[in-house]
């Protein structure tokens, strides 16, 4: 597998176990990058001749690939500058105008969302949300005077479904969870959510950087409203990102960034938006990293998405299994099962969890573990993993986390442990 990553093959010492930061780039990616700028080099929409021509098509065909990707419509793929911008694009467009969510179940007039947030309306997170999916909606409750509210984490580290239908009332207007917690690795239930979120009218949204990248992801049996995820951490390049939005929701809401491109037409005194996708894509777009982005798509289906979710589920049970029989080590999040804890007769079966896990270290900083780790040139991520309140609820001052992906081996995940046992002998002897 490292063969297929032009930087692992560059630095065989490397283990690189932070791929829920940013994955590795194959070479198909790193390729598509520089055929781009060689061969196709021009910006998209705005000009008729052959060269603006053959970019638009790229670029366009590049939105296909995407939308196919995850079971969407091509005009309802919005291209971002990642999962972070996506979730701010929401929250300012919302602000603005919130769309009506229709209810599967009950469409009365008391279940339908207003126009606009009103003063008292409710926003509904869960207790291990990224940074990126809590500070843009307590922004936004601070202008508009509304009350966020969060689903409690259970002691297993998934969510508390019974608080969850209770706190889902008529006076809750959007619900936004993440997909798979970039901590504790939570798979959350979002159909079931969704489902919740619809009955009262809100509107469901789904942060998918975790999930996107390494289990097939279709917006259909999700039944969310919106979904968000970046490309690096599916093998494409930084700084280009996917929002998912029902194509009628799309249609009522209004732009937040104005210029070039998502305009249809202009005066001296006012401006008509251009249809979607395209009036949410202000300026100039990152054509090269959209085309990039199809390009790991590409990579990843040629793989096979399931192939990649099976490998991510049973090198995470391996690095679970080889971490809890270490005393001083902490893992957080769901357990998952292994092979001797099974049941013979199939009553119980691993636990499914996303392919990272995060853990501490008696009497160990974070930052000290990651340091030492990183002499043995294994590169994990150390800190709040930008989910601050998280680990105060849990009592932490931070946490390790080791996280994997399709090129990831039992041998580098041995390493780990090796690295954690010198790491307790330098500090407790």
């Amino acid at each position: 597998m490292r063969t297929q990553i032009p930087l692992l093959e560059k630095y065989p010492q490397l283990i690189y176990l932070d791929t829920a930061a940013t994955a590795q780039k194959p070479k198909e990616v790193i390729d598509a990058l520089r055929k781009f700028y060689e061969e196709s080099n021009a910006n998209v929409h705005r000009g008729i001749y052959t060269l603006a021509q053959k970019a638009t098509l790229e670029y366009e065909t590049a939105r296909e690939t995407i939308a196919n990707f995850i079971g969407a419509q091509r005009e309802e793929i919005i291209f971002t500058r990642g999962t972070t911008d996506c979730i701010n694009l929401l929250a300012i467009s919302l602000a603005k105008k919130i769309p009506s969510a229709k209810s599967e179940k009950n469409k009365t007039k008391e279940n339908k969302t207003e126009a606009q947030l009103q003063k008292g309306d409710e926003i509904l997170l869960t207790e291990m949300e990224h940074h990126s999916n809590l500070v843009p909606w307590q922004q936004l409750a601070k202008e508009k005077g509304l009350v966020v509210k969060f689903i409690p984490i259970t002691a297993q580290g998934t969510l508390n479904m019974t608080a969850a239908k209770e706190l889902i009332t008529i006076k809750t207007k959007i619900v936004s969870l993440t997909h798979i917690s970039n901590v504790l690795g939570t798979i959350n239930p979002v159909q079931e959510i969704a489902a919740l979120a619809h009955t009262v009218g809100a509107l469901c949204i789904v942060d998918a950087a975790q999930s996107v990248p390494h289990m097939p992801v279709d917006i259909k049996k999700l039944g969310c409203d919106f979904l968000a995820f970046s490309g690096h951490k599916m093998c494409g390049p930084t700084g280009i990102g996917v929002l998912w939005g029902k194509k009628e929701l799309l249609e009522e809401m209004e732009p937040f960034h104005y210029g070039g491109e998502m305009i249809q037409e202009v005066s001296f005194t006012d401006a008509q938006w251009n249809e979607v996708p395209w009036k949410f894509e202000a300026g100039t777009p990152n054509i090269a990293g959209v085309i990039g982005l199809a390009a790991a798509v590409q990579f990843l289906q040629k793989k096979g998405m399931k192939e990649i979710q099976k490998h991510g589920e049973d090198i995470t049970r391996y690095a679970y299994k080889k971490l809890r029989a270490m005393s001083r080590v902490q893992i957080l999040g769901p357990e998952v099962l292994i092979s001797e804890d099974i049941d013979p007769e199939g009553s119980q079966t691993p636990a499914v969890r996303g392919a990272l896990v995060s853990f501490t270290v008696a009497g160990i900083h974070p930052h000290d573990v990651a340091e030492i780790c990183n002499r043995y040139g294994l590169a994990v991520r150390a800190g709040y993993q930008c989910a601050m309140p998280l680990h105060k609820k849990l009592g932490i001052n931070g946490s390790v986390r080791a996280s994997f992906y399709f090129y990831t081996t039992t041998k580098e995940i041995d390493a780990l442990v090796q690295a954690l046992q010198d790491a307790e002998r330098i500090f407790h002897g």
